[in-house]
């Protein structure tokens, strides 16, 4: 059975694996299941329709499933789904989904969620990103794999953050960021590629070049979106790096930051 400390307060209807620890003064409610090796600090409350996958570990305080902060929300079944090995720490916030959108928030593998970042409903997060402190999404945010955000940063409702892409502490995000991209101030307007991050993932020399000169095409050679977007889409024929530049680009959003 797992291993549930005499104080925390687990509905009968949960399900647990047996190698799940629950600590002192938790709360889970009846709609909750939680994958092998998950570790659930003092004082976590997770409630709703949450499934939470394999090996996570859930520090103090956070709070997980609770309905949105959505004055729209009216009772109707939603979902939060949380994949593996996600570190989600101290007093961080991750909501369910609403009914007016797609009645649940994701979130993906291996993803650092540092102390009092949130994520508010039907938000989609990918793999491997990292939240530092304070890090702030508001509603319907999708965010693509190896994002990173900045301490206190914040990103408007219906944004996207493309994979790679950086955003600087403080950075208040109310367009799209498109992938490989770092932002910075508020409003947040592009600084830079991402090249450090990239080149810590492995990526090749050829490659960040690739990018670097895409972000020319985008933000220093006049062009319109539409220009832009049609000879990258023509440069990711030979340079297979810039195919999810290419893809983001292809869909309208808020518009991305200039």
């Amino acid at each position: 059975m797992a291993r549930i400390h005499s104080t925390a307060l687990v509905d009968p209807k949960a399900t647990l694996d047996a190698e799940v620890e629950v600590g002192p003064f938790a709360v889970i409610g009846a709609g909750v299941s939680i994958g092998a090796g998950t570790t659930i600090g003092p004082h976590v409350v997770i409630d709703g329709r949450t499934a939470i996958g394999r090996r996570n570990r859930i520090f103090p305080f956070a709070s997980i499933g609770l309905i949105a902060q959505d004055r729209k929300y009216g009772g109707e079944p939603v979902s939060t789904t949380i994949g593996d090995d996600n570190v989600i720490r101290e007093y961080t916030s991750i909501h369910a989904g609403t009914a007016q959108d797609r009645a649940e928030t994701t979130i993906g593998d291996g993803n650092w969620f540092l102390a009092y970042t949130h994520v508010a409903h039907d938000c989609v997060v990918g793999n491997r990103t990292t939240w530092s402190n304070n890090a702030q999404v508001a509603g319907h945010v999708r965010v693509g794999d190896w994002a990173v955000l900045g301490a206190y940063a914040g990103v408007h409702q219906f944004c996207r953050v493309g994979e790679h892409a950086m955003l600087a502490a403080g950075a208040i995000v109310l367009q799209d960021v498109p992938p490989y991209t770092i932002v910075q101030g508020y409003p947040a307007v592009p600084k830079g590629t991402n090249s450090e991050g990239l080149r810590r993932r492995g990526f090749e020399p050829g490659q960040i070049l690739a990018v670097r000169r895409a972000y020319k095409t985008i933000y220093r050679e006049g062009l319109s979106l539409d220009d832009a977007r049609a000879k990258l889409a023509r440069d990711a024929q030979d340079e297979p790096v810039l195919a999810p530049l290419v893809a983001f680009l292809s869909d309208a959003g808020r518009g991305i930051v200039r």
